[in-house]
């Protein structure tokens, strides 16, 4: 038992990780067959259930930001989790990106306090295996892949931090990506990102917010494809 995730189910040896506790519970009723709750301390939902393939899956809720999220890994590391893929959302930083779009992250920018903390400098790379299983999953073929941007800040009053991550090539901007891919290199387990437009930023810097119906459907696409990339 971790300090922080108390198991009450066996933990698969692959994992999809969505930051939102709520979405943990969608994705499990979405693609395991009879989840059991793994954990809900800490308000951390997670579930274990068979996924398509017959074998087991684990969904693990991380929180919001890098920290939490490391806890989390680390300590499913702890129990032998060996890969896992985030599934998460971002802001869009490329002008092509629409709300609903799929974007595979193959580096993500080590923006944030947590990912520099455990010694990223720079940018921190994704398992090549994963981003290739991710873009030739069903339901991804029309997926950007490339640079995301990690940062600690969801409003960042600074729009000097969106340009220099656009300027260094980032498709996009979430949490978490650069420190989940950083604990993973630490600890030798295989980690992806897989992430869903849900904000978009007009030309004076105002944010377009995805809606109640279009976020249920890229939290469905977000498990579809995640879980098929698992697939054994």
């Amino acid at each position: 038992m971790g300090v922080h995730i108390h198991p009450t189910a066996p933990l698969a040896p692959r994992a999809l990780l969505p930051g939102d506790p709520g979405r943990a519970l969608a994705l499990a009723q979405l693609v395991l067959a009879e989840p059991k709750m793994f954990n809900h301390n800490r308000g951390l939902w997670g579930y274990t259930g068979t996924a398509a393939d017959g074998e087991p899956m684990t969904i693990q809720s991380t929180g919001m930001g890098g920290p939490s999220a490391a806890i989390v890994l680390e300590e499913l590391c702890d129990l032998g989790l060996g890969l896992a893929i985030r599934v998460g959302t971002c802001g869009a930083l490329h002008p092509d990106l629409r709300l609903g779009d799929l974007v595979i992250a193959d580096m993500a920018l080590a923006s944030d306090g947590a990912s520099r903390a455990l010694g990223a400098e720079g940018s921190v790379a994704a398992d090549a295996e994963l981003v290739a299983a991710l873009r030739a999953a069903p339901g991804a073929a029309d997926a950007r892949c490339g640079l995301v941007a990690s940062s600690d800040l969801f409003y960042d009053r600074d729009p000097a931090r969106a340009g220099s991550w656009r300027a260094a090539g980032a498709l996009a901007v979430e949490m978490e990506a650069a420190t989940l891919l950083r604990v993973g290199a630490l600890r030798g387990v295989r980690v992806g990102c897989l992430l869903a437009v849900t904000d978009v930023f007009e030309a004076d810097g105002a944010r377009r917010r995805i809606d109640a119906e279009g976020l249920l459907a890229v939290v469905e696409s977000l498990g579809r494809v995640g879980a098929s990339a698992l697939a054994v």
